[in-house]
């Protein structure tokens, strides 16, 4: 629970003072040995923090969704594979995975989602990027409208879709090669733009690098970017937001 939630059921007689007091007397971290758990993130941003699944023991991984989600009662991974996913449905069955974007999550049920975030990709092969945009986007409570397959080399698949485009509060554009869609839409929408560059391309594009430069040098207003292949960042700047747009 965050803070707001046990306020409130002291306030409703569910929680003594003396249980939250042992609440706010907890560190800010909870120290793990080999991690140490930000638990008031949430407090301080708005966001619990993530795990980034990669590179870590089954072990700690383990234990760190574990805690992460005892915590919360929820809890969120990004670049899980699916062996890992396995160590933790094991113990966790209600643990949910997307192969395609490599998310693992447990998530609350009924969960409310405000705004609209539009993720859109230029072309099929930039969607695992997009889905851990926009799954992130979603987890942490945003509506998300997914267009996919809109780049440049057919320019009106991209028009058939900018009345939907311009209803939204932020743009997430996904693209490889040479990053041209996120230029491209800062020109039709008066909406802020997150451009995402994947490694998607051939030798030249060099694993991202061109669609990086591409949407760093562009000469439209009203695009930020994140890092290569990072659709976590984007879905994360997207949520904020689109929650300063919704007011909440």
């Amino acid at each position: 629970m965050d803070a707001r939630e046990i306020l409130l059921q002291v306030q409703k007689g569910q929680v003594s003072v003396e249980e939250a007091e042992q609440y706010f007397r907890r560190q800010p971290f909870e120290e793990m040995g080999f991690a140490k758990l930000d638990t008031h993130r949430k407090i301080r941003s708005g966001f619990a923090e993530v795990i980034f699944c990669s590179g870590k023991s089954d072990a700690h991984l383990l234990d760190i969704f574990g805690r992460l989600y005892e915590s919360d009662g929820e809890v969120f991974g990004t670049r899980a594979t699916p062996s890992q996913y396995e160590i933790i449905r094991e113990k966790y069955p209600q643990t949910q995975y997307d192969s395609l974007s490599r998310i693992i999550k447990i998530e609350k049920p009924d969960k409310k989602r405000i705004g609209k975030i539009a993720v859109c990709t230029a072309g099929t092969a930039d969607i695992p990027v997009a889905e851990e945009a926009a799954q992130t986007a979603e987890y942490f409570g945003s509506y998300v409208e997914r267009i996919y397959d809109v780049g440049v080399c057919g320019i009106h698949r991209l028009l058939s879709r900018i009345e939907t485009i311009q209803t939204a509060n932020c743009i997430v554009a996904v693209a490889g090669m040479e990053g041209a869609l996120a230029s491209v839409m800062a020109g039709l929408v008066d909406k802020p733009i997150i451009g995402v560059p994947t490694s998607v391309g051939y030798g030249a594009s060099m694993n991202g690098l061109s669609a990086l430069l591409t949407m760093i040098n562009s000469c439209a207003n009203g695009i930020s970017v994140v890092n290569i292949d990072n659709g976590y960042g984007a879905g994360y700047v997207s949520t904020q937001i689109n929650r300063l747009v919704a007011g909440k």
